[in-house]
């Protein structure tokens, strides 16, 4: 794979896979593209929820908006240019705020091959 640069625009969103509620995902490097990560986009919709057992590592970007992760009986709330550290294993609650939220993830490894 050659070096690229990857904007918004590359993304083709999706519901996020298991829940009902206004969150999309968009993988644009993954491993169809040979390399070790997933990195992608997200958009949440105000005041949605998402509940997770994270069967990968998971790097989060604040791109817009808001967005609080709760883990294990602790909260931290990101905004824009803000990163959350996800580790495989922990059971994360993700809740987007008024405005919505727009990130960028990274994954280690492939979170589709993991079975989220």
């Amino acid at each position: 794979m050659k070096v690229r640069k990857i904007t918004l625009a590359d993304a083709s969103f999706e519901r996020s896979p298991g829940q009902d509620g206004e969150i999309f995902a968009a993988n644009v490097i993954d491993q169809r593209h040979g390399g070790p990560i997933t990195i992608g986009f997200g958009r949440y919709a105000p005041n949605q929820q998402l509940d997770e057992k994270l069967g990968v590592d998971d790097v989060m970007l604040v791109l817009e908006g808001k967005l609080s992760v709760s883990s294990a009986g602790s909260t931290v709330t990101a905004g824009a240019g803000e990163i959350v550290y996800m580790p495989k294993g922990e059971t994360v609650t993700i809740r987007s705020h008024e405005q919505g939220a727009v990130t960028a993830y990274v994954t280690y490894p492939h979170w589709q091959e993991a079975g989220e």
